[in-house]
């Protein structure tokens, strides 16, 4: 019996030992993407679970011979086989903290602490490097991104106004004005083709209603992984009551109906899918609403084209209200119109899809958008900060340096919401003096370590849902302001191979960004920085 024990646990050291990510940063002069030893490491483990899968079998068959189980000894047995299955189990569980760990170790290597601030080492800025290139490349394009503004209010105004037109008030959904949201009217956006993000809400004809089911309810059903989502039940004012037949039987000419005079003419019901809701269900849909606006919008255009000089062509398919302008000197403008519903009377919305979102997730459940709030709250913010802030300019040039990167390494988890994201949270933790034009650079080191630190945790907290560091004047609702934060990098947790290629990408991008920023700075000395600028905008 304690012959069978011991071999028990000569086998479980054995794989403790020679686990392959235990010892991350052992053998560090062997190529990391060796195959083949990778594949002789898995193939030795799996013959020491085996092994250890055959002793255990043994060992249980002599103690069912030899040991009484209600003896002392038998419960020796069990107590040693239950630890034994332990320590594997511990080690299959650390499985994913080891591999993360491989990553921090990188990092260190790198110049990060584990704090997940960014070291000079690791981020080399020149501080008149950085000043040219917000003068030059960012103050550049401000005039001309309010012109682009105006333009596409005008146009946007004209558009919805010939879809009006062109929609039956009887049947189809009412469209109310636009409102203006994002990068362009939050006065951050620097890269090229300029593009303007525009919601428009809209409401069920008479005498429907939505309701909404959010994912912070109390008796909310809206799965975990739709955190943030919500669904709109489309609902017949006054259909839980006794209703009138005079509109849905033939009662005769004679027969007098007292909730109607007889000039008034009942509304006909509206099937689910005049109503654009999923099949066979009362919540709205959202690839029927996208259908049913981009169907409405090529309509709207064909009325008033003949106004305009320009070509305007749906830029993505997939996302319905994504329009290119294109003028006769070259000129391209991407407009996203976004049909929303608006949550009871608040500034929240729920959106369709957003602009720069290509996952794709349950029909009836529709993310809610704070858009409008996040807006507000930079406004409010600004008011008590220095003159020539350089809160933008953090944010400009993190957008600056993740598009540049993409460029090089593809398309990651990471998004221009998420370096928003970061921003809000440091105004709302950092005072209004630390954001000095003086302070760009340690700002905008902040705003990566933060970052860093974020994807190290695999979370990053909304900005205004559960947060209260928000101030009460931005007006967030008190069931957002008290709900439970939601962690948009929740997608990070559950896929291992997409965290590995964002924090890869982040990794690239840090390593890349003083070269991108001293390749994108005219320099002053340079005679023709005229042409460099409009380079630097074409290739943008």
């Amino acid at each position: 019996m304690q012959g069978a024990i011991a071999r028990v646990f000569v086998v479980v050291a054995a794989a403790i030992l020679n686990h392959p990510l235990l010892f991350p940063q052992e053998n560090t002069t062997l190529p990391e993407q060796d195959e083949a030893l990778l594949a002789r490491m898995r193939e030795h483990e799996k013959r020491l679970e085996l092994e250890q899968a055959r002793l255990e079998q043994e060992l249980l068959y002599a103690g069912t011979e030899q040991q009484d189980p209600g003896s002392e000894d038998g419960y020796g047995w069990y107590f040693w086989s239950a630890l034994s299955l332990a320590i594997f189990f511990t080690i299959e569980v650390c499985r994913q903290d080891l591999a993360d760990m491989e990553a921090r170790y990188a990092d260190d290597e790198d110049g990060f602490v584990e704090s997940g601030s960014i070291s000079s080492k690791t981020l080399q800025l020149d501080k008149g490097v950085l000043n040219s290139f917000c003068e030059r490349c960012i103050y550049t394009s401000a005039h001309e991104n309010w012109r682009v503004r105006e333009f596409v209010e005008g146009f946007a105004d004209d558009l919805l106004e010939s879809l009006r037109s062109v929609c039956d008030r009887e049947t189809d959904m009412e469209v109310a004005d636009f409102v203006g949201v994002g990068s362009m009217f939050e006065s951050w956006r620097v890269s090229k083709p300029l593009m303007c993000d525009l919601i428009v809400p809209f409401t069920p004809p008479e005498p429907y209603s939505f309701q909404f089911q959010l994912w912070c309810s109390p008796s909310s059903d809206v799965p975990l992984d739709m955190q943030g989502c919500g669904r709109i039940k489309v609902t017949k004012v006054g259909e839980n009551e006794d209703g009138c037949l005079c509109g849905s039987a033939n009662l005769g000419e004679d027969m007098l109906c007292l909730l109607h005079s007889k000039n008034e003419k009942p509304r006909a019901d509206h099937t689910p899918d005049d109503l654009l809701c999923s099949k066979n269900t009362p919540y709205l849909a959202k690839d029927q609403v996208m259908k049913w606006f981009q169907i409405s919008v090529t309509k709207a255009w064909g009325r008033i084209s003949h106004k305009y000089e320009f070509e305007l062509t749906f830029h993505n398919l997939d996302a319905t209200g994504a329009l290119k302008v294109r003028f006769r000197s070259g000129k391209v403008v991407v407009m996203n119109i976004i049909p929303v519903v608006e949550l009871d009377g608040t500034n929240a919305y729920f959106v369709s899809h957003f602009a720069s979102d290509s996952s794709t997730s349950s029909d009836t459940y529709w993310p809610l958008s704070f858009a409008v709030y996040e807006k507000n709250l930079l406004k409010h913010v600004t008011k008590s900060l220095p003159e020539n802030s350089c809160h933008l300019h953090c944010l400009q040039l993190i957008t600056f340096l993740h598009k540049k990167q993409m460029g090089l390494t593809g398309r990651c988890a990471l998004t221009n919401y998420h370096l928003k994201t970061t921003l809000l949270h440091l105004l709302l933790s950092k005072g209004s003096s630390s954001w000095g034009s003086e302070s760009l650079e340690h700002r905008l080191r902040d705003m990566l370590g933060f970052l860093h630190r974020s994807l190290q945790e695999k979370r990053l907290c909304h900005a205004l849902v559960g947060n209260s560091q928000v101030p009460p004047e931005v007006r967030v609702p008190a069931t957002f302001h008290t709900a439970e934060p939601i962690n948009l990098f929740r997608p990070l947790v559950l896929q291992r191979e997409l965290y590995a290629d964002t924090l890869r990408h982040f990794q690239e991008m840090l390593r890349n960004a003083p070269v991108l920023i001293q390749e994108y700075t005219p320099l002053l000395q340079n005679g023709d920085t005229h042409h460099r600028l409009n380079s630097m905008a074409q290739s943008e």
